[in-house]
C-alpha cells in the first residue's frame, strides 16, 4: 500500500512551479590537511615502516577515514595525500610555512602505537596553520577491533573544533538489504546496523520475506520495524543490546511505518484496521491504540516533530502525495508543501526547523528540504530515483537511497557543504540496499 504513494499519480491538475535550488558545490570550505597517522613501534616507540606493521593497524588506515568523514560533510577542502608536501607525525615536527604557503587553514596530525597485546594508542593533534597552535589532542586508548571507532571519534572532536556543531561519524545507521537467491529461490532480506561510513554492518535480522521501515528509539537502543513474516505485515521493536524483540501491531489489513516519539514511550504508525489507511498512536506500554486521522484517503509515513506536539506524515487526499502536519491530539489539519505535484517521505531535522522529502520533479525524483520557517525548497540529491531520507542526529547530513540502472546505493546529502557523496559499497554487487535510517 506505500507503494502506491510512491508512484506518480496523474492529472490534468498543474501546481504552481517553483524554482528549486540544485545542489552546487563546495565554494568556501575550510582548507584541511589530514596527515597519514604513523606507526610507533618496538620498545622505544621509533617509527615503523608500513611494510613492517602488523595486526588491525596495518590493515585501518585512520587518516584515510578521518578524511572519508570529514569529505561527506562539504565543509571541508581536503588535500590529497598525493598533495602533502610533508608527514609529520606531532607538533613539534611541524613547518607551518610549509602549511601555510598550500593555503592550509588546519592540519591533523598523529600516531598510532601497540600499548598492550590486542591494544592500541592513537594519538591526534589538530593544529592551527595561521596561528601555529594545538587546539585539539588526545591520546585514546582502544581494543583493536575499535580502531575504526577511534577514527570516527577523532572526527567527531575536528568537526566540532572547527565548526562549533556535534559531530555523528561515531553514530550508526540501520537499512535493509535486499539479495536476489535465484531463479525460483526467492529474495533474502536482511535489516543491518552499521557505523555511520557503512562499514562493520551486522545483520540483525534476516527474513525470506520484506523487511520495512527500521526507526531508530531516541535512545538509539532499539529499532522498531516491518515485517512480513507469516506472510502479512507486523510492527516489532527489537532491543539491539539483547536482541529480544516485542510485536507491537498485528492487527486485520496494513500494518506499517513505524515512528518513535520523542519521549521513546509511544509509536505513531500506518494502520487499516478500521478500512482506509490512517495514522494511529500506540502506547508501548499499554498497548493502548488511538487514531490520529480519519480519512478515506491513504494517510502513511508519520514523523514526530522533536517537541512532540505535532506530527508530519504523508497523504494523497488532495489528489496526489504531499506532506501534512497535525496536532499529536488530532486536531488542527495544514497542509504543508505545495511545491509540485509529489511530495512524500517527509523526515524532520532534530530542531525541528527543516523538512526533507522525496520531491517529484520534471518526472525525476529527488531529495528536497523545506525550511519550515521561510518556506524555501532546495534540492541536496542528485536523482533521478532517490528515496527514503533520514536526517543525521545533528541536522547536517541526510542519509538516503540513490536508485537507477545499477541498483540502489547509500549517499549522504549535506545541508551546509552541498555535497552529496556515495558511501563506499558495503554490500557485495548484486544486493540492492533501501530504506536507511540514521
Amino acid at each position: 500500500m506505500i507503494g502506491l504513494l510512491l508512484a506518480p499519480l496523474k492529472s490534468g491538475l498543474a501546481d504552481d512551479e517553483v524554482v528549486i535550488d540544485i545542489i552546487g558545490g563546495i565554494e568556501g570550505a575550510t582548507p584541511i590537511a589530514i596527515v597519514p597517522f604513523a606507526y610507533e613501534g618496538g620498545d622505544e616507540g621509533a617509527e615503523v615502516d608500513a611494510e613492517d606493521r602488523e595486526g588491525a593497524a596495518a590493515d585501518v588506515d585512520i587518516a584515510a577515514i578521518i578524511r572519508s568523514n570529514l569529505g561527506r560533510t562539504g565543509r571541508f577542502d581536503l588535500l590529497t595525500e598525493e598533495q602533502l608536501l610533508a608527514h609529520p607525525a606531532r607538533f613539534a615536527d611541524v613547518d607551518f610555512a610549509t602549511w601555510r604557503a598550500q593555503g592550509i587553514d588546519h592540519l591533523v596530525v598523529g600516531a598510532v602505537r601497540p600499548s598492550e597485546p590486542g591494544r592500541y594508542e592513537v594519538r591526534f593533534e589538530l593544529l592551527d596553520v595561521f596561528r601555529g597552535e594545538r587546539t585539539q589532542g588526545r591520546r585514546l586508548q582502544v581494543a583493536e577491533q575499535n580502531l575504526r571507532s577511534a577514527a570516527h571519534v577523532i572526527s567527531d572532536r575536528i568537526y566540532h573544533e572547527i565548526t562549533g556543531r556535534a559531530g555523528v561519524f561515531n553514530s550508526r545507521i540501520a537499512y535493509v538489504a535486499v539479495e536476489e537467491l535465484g531463479e525460483g529461490e526467492g529474495r533474502r532480506h536482511r535489516l543491518v546496523v552499521a557505523d555511520a561510513d557503512g562499514h562493520r554492518g551486522q545483520t540483525i535480522l534476516t527474513s525470506r520475506e520484506p523487511i520495512l521501515s527500521p526507526a531508530w528509539s531516541p535512545e538509539r537502543d532499539r529499532l522498531a520495524y516491518v515485517s512480513f513474516e507469516g506472510r502479512r505485515s507486523q510492527i516489532f521493536v527489537q532491543d539491539l543490546g539483547s536482541g529480544t524483540r516485542q510485536r507491537v501491531a498485528d492487527f486485520r489489513g496494513i500494518n506499517s511505518a513505524p515512528a518513535w516519539s520523542p519521549d521513546g514511550d509511544r509509536l505513531a504508525v500506518t494502520l487499516s484496521r478500521d478500512g482506509a489507511a490512517n495514522i494511529y498512536v500506540i502506547e508501548l506500554a499499554s498497548g493502548e491504540v488511538r487514531a490520529l486521522t480519519n480519512h478515506w484517503a491513504i494517510d502513511t509515513e508519520a514523523t514526530w516533530a522533536p517537541n512532540g506536539e505535532h506530527l508530519y506524515f504523508t497523504s494523497d487526499r488532495g489528489g496526489r502525495p504531499q506532506i501534512y502536519r497535525i496536532n499529536s491530539d488530532g486536531s488542527n489539519l495544514q497542509r504543508v508543501t505545495h511545491e509540485g505535484r509529489y511530495n512524500a517521505r517527509p523526515s524532520l531535522s532534530p530542531d525541528g526547523q527543516k523538512l526533507a522529502m522525496v520531491h517529484q520533479h520534471d518526472g525525476q525524483y529527488y531529495i528536497a528540504v523545506k525550511d519550515l520557517e521561510t518556506g524555501s525548497v532546495r534540492r541536496v540529491s542528485e536523482g533521478p530515483a532517490d528515496e527514503s531520507p533520514s536526517f543525521a542526529p545533528n541536522g547536517d547530513l541526510l542519509i538516503h537511497t540513490a536508485g537507477g540502472l545499477e541498483g540502489t546505493q547509500l549517499r549522504t546529502a549535506s545541508l551546509l557543504g552541498n555535497a552529496s557523496v556515495p558511501l563506499e559499497p558495503t554490500e557485495e554487487p548484486g544486493i540492492r540496499v533501501r530504506e536507511p535510517a540514521w
